[in-house]
């Protein structure tokens, strides 16, 4: 804990020039673009399964059985 208080960059990375920033706000971008697809691929996956459950649902209240 006192590392932690002495450093008071709290992980933020300190560029000693633009090239530096640049690439570190280059690979922050890709890291959240990466996590909205997989994020975006999760949602529609369960969408598409609720979609399926409902067909399956219909389907059985329509055929007697």
């Amino acid at each position: 804990m006192a590392d932690f208080a002495k450093d008071k960059s709290y992980g933020v990375v300190d560029p000693h020039n633009v090239q530096e920033l640049t690439n570190h706000l280059q690979a922050m971008l890709q890291g959240m673009t990466d996590n909205f697809g997989h994020t975006s691929d999760r949602i529609t996956g369960r969408i598409d399964e609720m979609g399926r459950r409902i067909d399956e649902l219909e389907r059985s209240v329509a055929s007697p059985t």
